[in-house]
């Protein structure tokens, strides 16, 4: 049996998704630009993708910009509200813990002069509201903050940094990069207080190569793309439909989400359990962390050695951030983990329908590997 909880890279695609994406490759092939009928039948299937997403968001769908995935979606956000706004300000705060995405489109921003503030997390994980609290002034004008980490759980202050920056005087727009929450606990826009938010199809049980970015009615931000009058002319180019619309299908189940993190929380709490038994083997994740998400060091084996081992039965986790492509987490590193801890650092990530069989097959494939496989000295 195969076991899959590497559900933070990416989520199998669900089975309406798929139905739903046939039906569109093969019956909805206009361009949704197209003034003909089948450019009409194609925008109509765009407008009520669009209507889907932002309904799962609490916004209104002329607020909803597919993008090609988070990644995109980040950028845009990103790179389009510094460079909209650069005439007001310089500072754009943000974290050390963010996903490269956003990471090193502020590392361009730095480039181009602006000044970025990076806060750091404690042990934990955990960025404090007070620290970002004193790096917001009335330069600031872009924060920019992750909801949940995705490669420790931790869930960062996005609920507090409106307020914040409301207080700080800054014309500052507020990012929200929601791709690992969204799906695993409510979000709403207005409640949240943010300006622009990401989404992701392929962390839903959606399509890759597909996401959304919220940007609130009367913000403007900067494009990255030019040469069409699609999404707003913000991201121009023939809107991908067939994937969007398996992105709005697999978004119509995101249903029950407080009894599903009911039962994950559960599910996280066994595996925790078997896992931190294994000798050596520590937690990284913090307690209040989304429980869809775990964290671990074995403090024994690499992990590039430990995952080929739960491989070979049929077991499939990570080490962090897919997007890393195995190189050391910044994430671990910024919490001030030794480079034993971070050199074997595993992530287990849940999806809904994960079980507690599944869990148990990787606590005694990690514990046989901690048992038998060349530990680091």
């Amino acid at each position: 049996m195969e076991v899959y909880l590497d559900n933070s890279a990416t989520t199998k695609l669900s089975p309406k998704a798929i139905d739903e994406m046939l039906r569109i490759m093969k019956d909805v092939y206009g361009n949704p630009s197209s003034l003909h009928s089948l450019g009409k039948q194609a925008e109509d299937e765009l407008k009520r993708a669009r209507e889907t997403v932002a309904k799962t968001i609490g916004a209104d769908s002329g607020e909803v910009y597919f993008t090609s995935g988070g990644t995109e979606a980040n950028n845009l956000a990103v790179l389009g509200a510094a460079r909209a706004r650069k005439r007001r300000g310089s500072r754009i705060v943000t974290t050390m813990i963010e996903h490269s995405s956003v990471f090193e489109s502020c590392k361009e921003l730095e480039e181009e002069g602006f000044e970025v503030i990076y806060l750091k997390p404690d042990a934990q994980g955990h960025i404090s509201e007070n620290d970002l609290a004193d790096a917001v002034d009335k330069n600031t004008i872009l924060v920019t903050m992750m909801y949940v980490n995705n490669e420790t759980g931790c869930i960062l202050p996005v609920d507090r940094a409106a307020r914040i920056i409301k207080k700080s005087g800054a014309p500052a727009l507020l990012h929200i990069d929601a791709v690992q929450a969204y799906g695993k606990l409510p979000i709403k826009v207005r409640k949240l207080g943010c300006d622009l938010l990401t989404v992701s199809a392929h962390k839903i049980h959606g399509p890759k190569g597909c996401g959304a970015l919220y940007i609130k009615k009367g913000v403007y931000i900067k494009p990255l793309f030019f040469g069409g009058e699609q999404e707003s002319k913000k991201r121009p180019g023939t809107e991908a439909l067939t994937q969007i619309c398996g992105f709005a299908s697999a978004a119509e189940e995101l249903t029950d989400l407080s009894e599903k993190l009911d039962r994950i929380t559960k599910l996280r709490d066994h595996t925790l359990s078997r896992l931190l038994s294994i000798d050596g083997t520590v937690r990284n994740s913090p307690d209040d962390a989304l429980p869809y998400i775990i964290n671990i060091s074995t403090n024994a084996v690499k992990s590039e050695t430990m995952l080929h081992h739960l491989e070979s039965h049929d077991i499939y986790i990570s080490s962090g951030s897919a997007c890393a492509k195995g190189k050391r987490s910044h994430v671990l590193t910024a919490m001030g983990y030794s480079n034993l801890r971070a050199d074997t650092a595993l992530r287990i990530s849940f999806s809904a329908d994960s079980t507690q069989e599944e869990a148990d097959r990787l606590a005694d494939a990690v514990k046989e590997g901690v048992e038998t496989l060349v530990r680091i000295n």
